[in-house]
């Protein structure tokens, strides 16, 4: 059992915990990949190296929503490992996410596709290395989606705890996949072209606010305070005040990544700030760049945005454009709108009060982060 400390949120005992549950899980896969083919180990390596670390915020939402609902700072040891699966499940989109996206770093390391395409081409196998890679990490992706729901199935919980939280887990599955289907979608789109006009402007804002709401804030923070609150019974009112705070709290928390993902700290990142705009992603940050851009400074912009030979320079000067458009102002705004709802929802809820200062707590670093 683990204590959850309201000063301190993620605590180096909750990180233990976390990490603890998902190695404990991985390690019982060991035998049974080992009796399907020696082959599979790099699949299991690449579980291991990648569900390392991180943010643990997910696993962390539901943990204090529980308590929240509870009424007590102890987490019993089979909702911890619950609460641990919502990691595992993450770091599967995570390796949909780089091949979609092109990424070549993942937490400070070789995307798991690139780490493939490494085994192909150091074996010097048939075929194409980066269409191995590409296959690889998908099946990686997929069996920790599986896993995901296995060790949530396995965690010990009681039978009726199971059942209150199945189906934010299923609803969970279909939202983010359905919110990276809208993104794709959106990534398609030209946003200098479309941002000429008042009506595609608005347009385009939405459908990124659309995409930031199922894609990031539903699935990092909403359902898994849903999936904790929902294992410790609690009631309609307390579950719709957790969605009132939850929901504005996941946009805030993914305009932040898109705030970080061209100007954070690539040694706190583990990610190059520049790869964003070599892969032209359409965040509201960037659409609200083109918006409010002149035509000169937004058709510069266009050039840059996308362009995967994008050097320090042109990086240096797209951050130039977008500071200059009032874009970066516009969205930290925004943040402070969306965290000011999210904080009014939590301080009217009916919870366990060092929990609320838990959340508070949570929430502030999620939205003040540098990484």
């Amino acid at each position: 059992m683990v204590r959850l400390v309201s000063a301190n949120p993620v605590s180096d005992d909750f990180r233990a915990s976390v990490a603890g549950s998902i190695d404990a899980f991985l390690d019982a896969q060991v035998p049974i990949l080992a009796d399907i083919h020696p082959a599979t180990a790099p699949l299991l390596e690449r579980a291991r190296l990648f569900t390392r670390g991180g943010k643990r915020l997910r696993p962390a939402f539901c943990a204090w929503a529980y308590a929240a609902v509870a009424g007590s700072l102890d987490l019993p040891e089979a909702v911890a490992t619950a609460a641990a699966s919502l990691d595992v499940l993450h770091v599967s989109a995570l390796m949909h996410d780089d091949v979609m996206d092109a990424s070549d770093f993942r937490r400070g390391v070789p995307a798991a596709h690139r780490q493939f395409e490494a085994d192909h081409r150091d074996a010097d196998w048939r075929g194409d290395p980066e269409q191995f890679g590409r296959a690889g990490a998908i099946l990686l992706g997929d069996l920790l989606l599986v896993w995901s729901e296995e060790m949530f199935r396995r965690s010990g919980l009681e039978p009726a705890q199971l059942d209150r939280g199945r189906p934010h887990l299923e609803a969970v599955r279909t939202e983010v996949t359905a919110g990276q289907y809208l993104d794709v979608l959106a990534q398609a789109r030209d946003p200098y072209t479309i941002s000429r006009t008042d009506a595609g402007r608005e347009q385009l804002a939405d459908l990124v606010r659309t995409v930031v709401t199922w894609k990031s804030a539903s699935y990092t923070i909403r359902r898994p305070l849903l999936l904790g609150a929902a294992l410790a019974g609690a009631d309609a009112a307390q579950l719709g005040a957790l969605t009132s705070f939850g929901q504005p709290l996941g946009r805030a928390f993914q305009y932040r990544d898109d705030v970080l993902g061209i100007y954070g700290d690539e040694s706190l990142t583990g990610k190059d700030s520049g790869e964003d705009l070599r892969v032209g992603k359409l965040t509201l940050l960037a659409a609200e760049a083109f918006g409010r851009a002149g035509e000169a400074e937004a058709s510069e912009l266009a050039g840059l945005f996308g362009n995967p030979d994008l050097d320090a320079d042109g990086v240096a000067r797209a951050r130039e454009i977008i500071d200059a458009s009032g874009a970066r102002a516009a969205v930290e705004e925004e943040i402070r709108r969306e965290f000011d709802l999210a904080l009014a929802a939590l301080a009217a809820a009916d919870l366990f009060e060092p929990a609320r200062e838990g959340l508070v707590a949570l929430a502030t670093a999620a939205v003040t982060r540098k990484f």
